[in-house]
């Protein structure tokens, strides 16, 4: 197994931020290919997300292509992907529904475990994810007690 040099995460999350899906790869693979993995491996778990039906995106993963693949592949659901345009201003400014995931990779980060790519496999890295956000979910849940 050789040593990968960098990596892409693609988190699917729900509207608190907390985590649905997740997929890892190698850095030279492309962000809407990356997105069709993600989307097959949250279509392979639908029993458990039934009632998903609409997917906000950033420009990265945008374009006619895609936006047609995901009509034509997941009719059967009902899924729409929409993307979310950028806002040419001078001043800084939160685009709607795509801080929600960004404040999800903010709160990864604050592990020291995935602020660098420590990990030699995709799926080492993945588990690293999912354990730092268990770690959020039960924070979140004992600060509501």
């Amino acid at each position: 197994m050789t040593r990968v040099k960098g990596r892409k995460r693609h988190l699917m999350v729900d509207t608190l931020g907390l985590l649905i899906v997740l997929i890892v790869h190698r850095a030279d693979v492309a962000e809407r290919q990356g997105a069709q993995w993600l989307l097959r491996r949250a279509a392979a778990k639908m029993a458990d997300f039934g009632r998903l039906r609409l997917f906000f995106a950033d420009q990265g993963y945008g374009g006619l292509a895609m936006w047609e693949w995901v009509k034509n592949t997941f009719r059967h659901l009902n899924w729409r992907l929409e993307i979310v345009k950028k806002i040419h201003k001078k001043a800084f400014e939160a685009l709607p529904k795509r801080w929600i995931v960004e404040r999800t990779f903010g709160w990864l980060n604050l592990y020291r475990r995935l602020s660098k790519d420590y990990e030699y496999s995709t799926k080492s890295s993945e588990t690293m994810i999912k354990v730092a956000m268990i770690h959020i979910m039960l924070n979140k849940l004992n600060k509501g007690n």
